[in-house]
């Protein structure tokens, strides 16, 4: 209280100030300062008059707002729903029966209202050990009051414990809160359940303190088997807070990313690492799956080219043999990535491998005009749209590739389309065909703005290659626009550096112009602040200060002299033949 009373002094004189309609304060700094000041001012109405707020209702709604909000975010980032849902409110009697029963075997002591824990109990009684999963931490008070969210602990609250190191299972009830929890002795404090085979969630020391009470409850030294704790999320090298005002919530994010780029750049990382959410972490999963997506694409074209039965198994040759040996060496590095600690980075790495030399083989097939296997790409992206539905990269059912569309559209739009698209292709082939044996340059202007200007609004893109048909594309339009755009700018960016390189090269060329213009006997006449005397051909015989030039610096003037005398001629002759005067 006394803290939060100081920052509300501190605070209160530039706030009124700014808030004075007389004062001519910039708008945005009396929004900042009112913004800063709903923090202290929320801790100090609570302070004051918390214990008189009695509607039930408000404890309930906004975690059901906030809960609604959470389901939307994760339907939003395709993380599927929870089979069960607990939520603490709903399992007050079974904690108060569960904290009893601590009590009871004497890991637990009551004092001024609330239970500890009696972790030094707990650490001298055989068959248990306390802070085995971060030994490092045990002792460590600053981290476990910050684990425990009371970083502003008071001294006479410290005195309540036993050791320093005792943390609350049970907490005393203040003002308000037993209309909260119901007629109870205690309110919730410490994490409690029974034993589980495993335990998840970020990493924090607090992870150290949330076993000991269920092994003192069941006696046993073996709550939890597996500990996943995942690594901590920082934005652009920084770690979320207040003061860094770097908060970017799920929203936020989906706006500038999809949720599949977002899954792609968590994947690339290593579960148990750092992430960090920056620009350049998103450009790389970005790249990544515009990879996959122009890999599916062309697998896609390939398989919907009319082919007999029969014709689609072909007789394999050495790539094929090689490719589809290096695709079993690649499933085989996939499993043993995933058995070494879930490595989704190694997984990611291997299937991009895969496609880098599938895609090589599919460019030494165009370059000898044949098509590559359509059975063994089929397989191979077939196995990788399996492995980015496992990893829900694909939102929904797709038996190749990315969906296009939108959810649950993605089969039906492309299925329909997609033949109204290829007859369209074959008949501009056919138009191209005819323009360029008969010479109409107009329609092959026509046929390249359906290609570059008319599709792509669509979400169509038409690729054309010498001698092989034209491969049709059904992508995101958004993303195909983008591309577009990027393409203008470096076509831009390219016109512009070759007008600049043809400047530079005018103004060299007139700059030595015009010094090949300058007679031999007048080059060191304008360099009075150098020399003071010259001989009759024009070259240098004196410095500035009347000393004459040693046979060094002649020679060395004698040398430019003659270069120059060479480049006049040059000139003259050029004006001769009818050059530039």
């Amino acid at each position: 209280l006394p803290l939060v009373r100081g920052s509300v002094r501190f605070s209160e004189p530039p706030l009124e100030q700014a808030s004075r309609p007389s004062v001519t304060a910039p708008p945005a700094r009396v929004q900042v300062l009112l913004e800063e000041a709903k923090d202290v001012l929320s801790d100090w109405l609570d302070s004051m008059h918390g214990s008189e707020v009695t509607d039930n209702s408000i404890f309930s709604e906004l975690p059901k707002f906030w809960e609604a909000e959470f389901h939307k975010d994760m339907e939003a980032l395709n993380v599927l729903p929870p089979d069960v849902l607990t939520r603490v409110s709903e399992y007050v009697p079974e904690i108060v029966d569960f904290v009893q029963k601590i009590v009871d075997n004497g890991y637990g002591y009551a004092s001024n209202g609330s239970v500890y824990f009696d972790t030094v109990k707990f650490a001298n009684s055989e068959g248990h050990s306390y802070g085995k999963l971060v030994p490092e931490a045990v002792g460590d008070q600053k981290a476990l009051h910050e684990g425990e969210g009371d970083l502003s602990i008071s001294a006479e609250r410290l005195s309540e414990k036993r050791s320093p190191s005792g943390h609350a299972s049970e907490k005393l009830p203040t003002p308000g809160d037993v209309t909260t929890w119901g007629p109870r002795p205690w309110r919730p404090g410490g994490a409690l359940a029974g034993r589980v085979g495993g335990h998840g969630g970020g990493r924090r020391v607090l992870s150290s303190r949330a076993w000991p009470p269920s092994q003192a409850y069941f006696e046993n030294d073996c709550w939890v088997r597996y500990f996943l704790h995942t690594g901590h999320l920082t934005i652009a090298g920084c770690k979320m807070s207040k003061s860094l005002k770097n908060f970017v919530t799920i929203k936020d994010a989906l706006k500038k990313h999809s949720a599949r780029q977002l899954r792609l750049a968590f994947l690339m990382h290593s579960w148990k690492d750092t992430l960090d959410y920056s620009a350049n972490t998103m450009e790389s999963a970005l790249q990544y799956e515009r990879l996959l997506n122009e890999f599916f694409l062309n697998v896609k074209d390939l398989l919907r080219s009319p082919v007999e039965v029969a014709a689609r198994f072909e007789k394999w040759e050495d790539e094929e043999t090689e490719l589809n040996k290096s695709f079993y060496k690649k499933k085989a590095a996939v499993h043993q990535a995933l058995c070494d600690n879930v490595d989704t980075r190694t997984v990611l790495e291997e299937m991009r491998a895969l496609v880098g030399q599938c895609n090589l083989y599919m460019a030494a097939r165009k370059a000898a005009r044949r098509r590559p296997h359509r059975v063994l790409l089929e397989s191979i992206a077939r196995y990788l749209t399996h492995m980015l539905t496992i990893f829900g990269a694909i939102e929904e059912e797709s038996p190749l590739g990315f969906p296009v569309g939108g959810a649950g559209t993605s089969l039906s739009l492309e299925s329909t389309v997609m033949p109204y698209l290829q007859v369209l292709s074959e008949f501009r082939e056919g138009v191209r065909r005819i323009a360029r044996e008969h010479r109409v340059p107009e329609v092959l202007q026509l046929s390249d703005a359906l290609r570059d200007d008319i599709l792509p609004e669509l979400g169509v893109r038409l690729e054309d290659h010498e001698g092989l048909p034209t491969v049709v594309k059904l992508v995101d339009r958004d993303a195909l626009l983008r591309e577009r755009e990027e393409k203008q700018r470096v076509e831009e960016e390219k016109r512009r550096k070759k007008e600049e390189a043809a400047r530079k090269r005018q103004e060299q060329e007139a700059a030595k112009l015009a010094k090949m213009k300058i007679p031999p006997s007048e080059m060191f006449l304008s360099e009075s602040d150098k020399y003071s005397k010259f001989d009759e051909n024009g070259l240098p015989t004196h410095d500035s200060e009347g000393k004459e030039l040693s046979k060094g610096q002649a020679k060395k003037l004698r040398k430019l002299f003659e270069a120059q005398e060479r480049l006049h001629l040059e000139y003259l002759q050029l004006v001769q033949n009818g050059g530039p005067p």
